[in-house]
């Protein structure tokens, strides 16, 4: 198992998770079919709440069943 030998420094650590914020900052492309941002090769949602990839619906989204208000009154 590989095992580092020094204790790596606050200071670095910053540095390394800043370089990987600009590498994640430049992936984003906006979605012309909805007009969002989203990462590249990844999957995106439109204005309904379903998942699509390429131009298909992966997942259709969730449909919220509202209760009759005059049963929830009772």
């Amino acid at each position: 198992m590989a095992v580092p030998k020094r204790k790596t420094t606050p200071s670095r650590k910053g540095m390394r998770q800043a370089r990987q914020a600009e590498a994640v900052a430049g992936a984003y492309t906006l979605d012309a079919a909805h007009g969002t941002l989203r990462l590249r090769h990844h999957a995106g949602r439109d204005d309904t709440g379903a998942v699509t990839f390429r131009g298909k619906v992966i997942k259709p989204a969730k449909v919220k069943v509202q209760a009759d208000a005059e049963t929830a009154g009772e």
